[in-house]
């Protein structure tokens, strides 16, 4: 009965994947490079700095900077006392109203055009006024935006005197001196 149990596997001498010195050494030499190599490329890459996709220049100092500019910049302040900063009808035009009506886009009345500006002259100029402030049809409304009330009545006497009509240029405002003084009186 001796025979029949044979001892088990687990009580036989255990021996490692490691037989020859040589095969040591690498197992130790390996064992401390690829710790130490781990380390310095996590280090690099924390230490890297963000660097943009080929081609990109989204993270240049100009490109930063015109992206933050409308933010940066202070709004443009007009003494509305003072004529001579405000735009004549001609360069509010240029600014603002040339997108459309030079071209015609979106069914406006191109300036020059006395056919199309016809009709349109014969409503008056308050209309006229009214339509450029609060907007009309594909137009949107011109008030408070870049230019004052007085510079969008300029420009819409300079478009409508350009289609045919004879509008006057309209009336400065009142300085704001005056109007504080006269609304004091009052």
């Amino acid at each position: 009965m001796a025979d029949a149990h044979q001892t088990p596997d687990h009580d036989a001498p255990h021996e490692g994947p490691i037989k020859t010195p040589k095969q040591l050494i690498w197992a130790v030499a390996f064992a401390f490079l690829v710790p130490i190599i781990g380390i310095i490329l996590l280090a690099n890459f924390v230490a890297a700095d963000n660097k943009p996709a080929a081609g990109s220049d989204g993270m240049s100092a100009a490109a930063i900077a015109k992206r933050i500019a409308p933010v940066a910049g202070a709004p443009e302040v007009k003494d509305m006392s003072d004529l001579t900063t405000m735009k004549t009808g001609e360069q509010v035009f240029a600014g603002q109203c040339a997108a459309c009506h030079a071209t015609g886009a979106a069914g406006a009345p191109k300036i020059g055009d006395a056919a199309a500006w016809g009709p349109r002259v014969a409503q008056g100029f308050d209309t006229l006024l009214h339509s450029a402030l609060k907007g009309k049809g594909a137009m949107t409304a011109q008030a408070g935006g870049d230019f004052s009330d007085f510079e969008i009545a300029r420009a819409v006497v300079h478009m409508a005197n350009q289609g045919g009509a004879k509008f006057s240029e309209p009336k400065a405002p009142a300085p704001a001196d005056a109007a504080s003084a006269a609304s004091a009186a009052q």
